[in-house]
């Protein structure tokens, strides 16, 4: 049995303990018996850092903090090198977070190189094993009770594997060569002699890599909740190029239209009565636009947090509800999310403004979610196995 059912019954017997040694014990005691934090409780989350070291500040670094530097200090307690913090959640959060250890906590809007920063001060939670990994950093996962499920997908067993194979393209409608397309084809393919489904998906670097989609393709088919199918992820420019070619971009649609379909219908068995077309951020709205553009030939549509609001271009993204309002033709199944904690000028309210839309337009081939997440790659990896299952459902 535990020695200790929640984190304020702990406290108070370290504040109880007179002497530093003694409070030093305690804490050393509590790590040993709980390995993992945070500390979960209802709608409450305990977080910790065991410092060997003299520290001048501890924080939480989380983006539902709606301040600058959007932190929540962590309190040393008293005799011990344990700093703690216990916040109240939704109890359906799925947050991504960080420390920040002896940052200079000035404000992010004065600081000349944030990037310096971050690397020297801020750090995933070494006590919690939950983490999403990325080629810039990898950060921490907080994941309520409630919240939708967060796992590794490519340490799945017993999971039949499809395969991923890698090709470059060029583009003369965009002007850039040698980028990578992965291209994943379900177990069972090789031999089949099968047509299957297409989809394509936008940013394919993050699409294979930390959002695990060909991993979570093989879990889903294998439990019958998705369309075997052929899924080919591209490789976006750098972030000038992304917000260029992504942001309703003709060159973009007839790019994907001349030059990548091509190539797949050349290499792999594809049937062409039943694609698709998705993406995360802008790479929804590139999605968008093809879609909108060529229903006919893109009938499912994928929509995870699309930027349609304030801000950045928004002069024409603030477009796609009329779009989507006054286009006489629409994809015949379109799944859309958007994260509680997003920008609400610029994703959560005209989400549920084009929410409105499409539920009155096409019914059941509609599927909206709002999640208890910011915006980022943690909670798009977490709503995936949702919008393809609803996109391409098995059967």
């Amino acid at each position: 049995m535990p020695r200790w059912t929640d984190f304020d019954t702990f406290l108070a017997e370290v504040e109880s303990a007179r002497r530093d040694g003694d409070r030093q014990t305690l804490v050393d005691e509590l790590l040993m018996e709980r390995r993992e934090w945070p500390w979960i409780q209802g709608n409450k989350a305990t977080f910790v850092f065991n410092s060997l070291g003299a520290r001048r500040n501890v924080a939480l670094n989380l983006d539902t903090i709606k301040a600058d530097p959007p932190f929540a200090p962590l309190k040393q307690l008293d005799g011990t090198m344990l700093w703690y913090l216990t916040r109240t959640f939704a109890e359906d959060d799925l947050l991504d977070y960080l420390l920040a250890v002896d940052d200079p906590l000035t404000p992010l809007a004065q600081e000349s190189d944030i990037l310096a920063r971050v690397s020297k001060y801020w750090r995933a939670d070494p006590s919690n094993p939950l983490k999403m990994k990325s080629a810039q950093q990898d950060v921490s996962v907080l994941r309520m009770g409630s919240a939708r499920p967060y796992i590794d997908w490519t340490s799945l067993e017993a999971v039949p594997r499809g395969k991923v194979t890698e090709h470059t393209i060029d583009s003369a409608e965009l002007g850039f060569k040698g980028r990578t397309v992965w291209v994943y084809t379900p177990p069972g393919y090789e031999g089949s002699g099968l047509a299957y489904p297409l989809l394509i998906l936008q940013d394919g670097q993050w699409m294979s890599g930390p959002l695990q989609v060909p991993a979570i393709a093989d879990a889903l088919i294998k439990h019958n909740r998705l369309a075997p199918l052929v899924i080919a992820m591209v490789q976006s420019g750098s972030q000038n190029e992304r917000l260029f070619e992504y942001t309703s971009n003709d060159q973009h649609y007839n790019s994907l239209l001349t030059e990548l379909l091509p190539m797949l219908q050349t290499n792999y068995r594809i049937d062409s009565s039943h694609m698709g077309v998705g993406g995360v951020a802008n790479g929804a709205v590139a999605a968008a636009h093809a879609a909108l553009k060529n229903p006919a030939v893109f009938s499912s549509l994928l929509m995870i947090s699309p930027p349609l609001g304030k801000g950045l271009d928004e002069d024409k993204l603030t477009q796609y509800a009329g779009r989507f309002e006054q286009a006489p033709v629409l994809p015949e199944r379109i799944f859309q999310s958007v994260g509680r904690y997003e920008a609400k000028a610029r994703f959560l309210r005209p989400a549920q403004a084009l929410r409105d839309i499409l539920q009155a337009r096409i019914g059941e081939g509609y599927h909206y979610t709002e999640i208890g997440s910011g915006h980022g790659l943690v909670a798009f990896r977490s709503i995936f196995p949702e919008a393809l299952a609803w996109a391409f459902p098995a059967g």
